[in-house]
């Protein structure tokens, strides 16, 4: 997680199947001609506006503005979504348009929330049904494959669990798993299933998308379904302060990217960003409060995300120390490491444990962050010297063989129960889990992997081969670091586009495909940090990962090569936002 490293340191007869791409060609060779202004609405998604006026100057790959084909011999365009859509089977026919009678139709009491949502930003009704021409139609996968082991975030919050085999619960494959969905576009009427609620949510994302695109949806079917089970975005609102706003226009960007997870470091070195019942003396302001945040919970959750709440520790807990400097750290000469409490002190972790206990049932997802990155005691040429008294309360907890890293360790196991008892599954960052030792780091957790740089660095592999679960963060690609210090630099989504995958976990190069696959490395987050907190405004901020964090999505969702040049992506991304 950490940033600091100033010391140590990205044609058919009869239809056409294939990738978008291909059913273009094919859709160009069939004839599709002429260029007409087809007008949306105006609107923000949250069921008060809708689809956007298409760009005029469209690509040919989504040549938003097209006649619909006339008679039987003529193949539509594929979708213009992001992310691109992974099957689609193109039929001839006139395919569907928005008309002033036009409904989204759902006899499903759980997909009501989706139909509203859609209906608003279509400017059109909600029915119960039958579904005519004209309509859409939302329906659940009647076979019971929707059992929500997905990954996915339920419109409790909660999100789902991970499948059972290790697989996310689902294939990754389109078509299949939760997230999954099925949209038919046949005689002037779509029907969009799911295996799960997520799974329609995302169907309509694609089907707003081409309607803002192309004004329209081509006859044919697409199957989807996402890569990875994990796709987010993480946020540092502790160094820079992000206004409860900001946020919840991040969110709405993220579900019509069909991102679902949203992480929030809550506090840092700088200030303690949430409100605290149990400690308000470590509260810094500005910051959110609980009702701020239960409105942010609940508007992820009608957008199938999952808000993961990070308390880091043992390191980065400076706003913690100066409101109990008695926590502080301090060396054999008396320094005092910034941020750095005292984990011989059980003090340092009762409080870190009330603040885990009191945030559980404020972010009731599956998954809560436990920080443990950037330890300064660990960061010391020779810890033991360094820091006595560490090395002492080690060798006396765990014998004389134990160093500091295992007294580490230990903290960070118990804070790793602690959200056990909660309900949650600990994620941790790679460099709070060390090589040997005489402590292991217990299970169940998820390694969260952003840096090679740290002491006794250990590669991606290491951490698979014993079995963890790993959340890419590569801070060469996802980390769009305030200020560019420590030899950051600002990520460019063309450089995500083009050269990262799911299995570029450290540097520029995938880990072996033995080891890539879905079920070992479950996801990614793009994530911004707030080190220079003023080298840029949030204004500022929003623009600059809007690229970045749509490639994030669309790697996540499709890790192969896109077909689109990047050039054509930044143009679809225009259209369909």
């Amino acid at each position: 997680m950490g940033r600091k490293w100033s010391k140590k340191s990205e044609g058919a007869a009869d239809g056409a199947v294939g990738r978008p791409g291909t059913l273009v060609a094919l859709a160009l060779a069939a004839g599709l001609v002429g260029l007409t202004s087809l007008t949306g609405c105006s609107g923000n998604g949250d069921g008060d506006g809708g689809g956007e006026a298409p760009s005029a100057s469209a690509s040919h790959r989504d040549r938003g503005s097209q006649q619909p084909p006339k008679g039987a011999d003529r193949l539509g365009p594929a979708p213009s979504a992001v992310p691109s859509v992974r099957e689609w089977k193109a039929v001839r026919g006139p395919g569907w348009q928005r008309t002033q009678h036009t409904r989204v139709v759902t006899g499903a009491d759980s997909l009501r929330d989706e139909a509203e949502l859609l209906a608003g930003e279509l400017q059109v009704d909600v029915a119960k049904g039958p579904a005519h021409t004209g309509d859409i139609e939302l329906r659940r996968e009647k076979s019971g494959k929707g059992d929500g082991k997905g990954g996915t975030s339920g419109k409790d919050g909660k999100g789902g669990k991970d499948g059972k085999d290790g697989k996310g619960g689902g294939k990754g494959e389109p078509g299949h798993g939760p997230e999954s969905y099925r949209l038919v576009s046949r005689a002037g009427k779509v029907t969009i299933t799911g295996n799960d609620d997520a799974g329609v949510f995302y169907g309509t994302r694609t089907l707003l998308q081409t309607h803002r695109a192309q004004g329209r949806f081509a006859e044919g079917t697409v199957l989807d379904a996402p890569d990875r089970t994990q796709r987010g975005f993480s946020l540092d609102i502790a160094r820079k302060h992000f206004s409860a706003d900001w946020i919840k226009a991040r969110i709405r960007e993220m579900g019509n990217l069909k991102l679902n997870q949203l992480q929030l470091h809550l506090s840092d070195d700088q200030a303690f960003r949430i409100e605290s019942d149990t400690h308000p003396e470590i509260v810094s302001d500005p910051h959110l409060t609980k009702a701020e945040v239960r409105d942010i919970v609940r508007l992820a959750a009608s957008r199938h995300i999952t808000v993961i709440p990070e308390i880091d520790s043992p390191g980065h807990l400076g706003a913690v120390i100066k409101a109990h400097p008695d926590l502080q750290l301090r060396s054999a000469t008396g320094r005092t490491p910034r941020g750095a409490v005292d984990i011989g002190n059980p003090a340092a972790a009762k409080l870190v444990d009330d603040l885990l206990a009191e945030f559980a049932d404020l972010f009731p997802g599956q998954y809560a962050h436990a920080g443990g990155d950037e330890y300064q005691a660990l960061m010391a040429e020779n810890p033991e010297q360094t820091y006595p008294g560490l090395a002492a309360k080690a060798r006396e907890k765990f014998g004389k063989k134990a160093k500091v890293q295992d007294l580490a360790t230990d903290w960070l196991n118990d804070r790793a129960a602690t959200l056990r008892e909660h309900g949650k599954t600990p994620q941790v960052w790679n460099d709070g889990m060390h090589r040997g030792g005489v402590v292991k780091p217990d299970k169940p957790r998820q390694v969260a992997y952003w840096t090679g740089r740290e002491p006794g660095e250990r590669q991606p592999v290491e951490y698979l081969k014993e079995g963890w679960k790993v959340v890419n963060l590569n801070d060469k690609y996802l980390y769009y670091v305030l200020g560019q210090p420590n030899k950051f630099t600002y990520p460019t989504g063309r450089l995500i586009y083009e050269d990262w995958t799911p299995a570029v976990v450290r540097g520029t190069k995938p880990v072996p495909g033995k080891w890539a696959g879905r079920d070992r490395i479950v996801g990614g987050r793009f994530a911004v940090w707030g080190d220079l907190a003023n080298a840029q405004t949030t204004e500022q901020v929003a623009r600059g990962i809007r690229l970045p964090l749509a490639a994030t999505a669309q790697k996540l969702w499709d890790p192969g090569r896109p077909e689109r040049s990047w050039s054509d992506f930044v143009k679809l991304v225009d259209k369909v936002g």
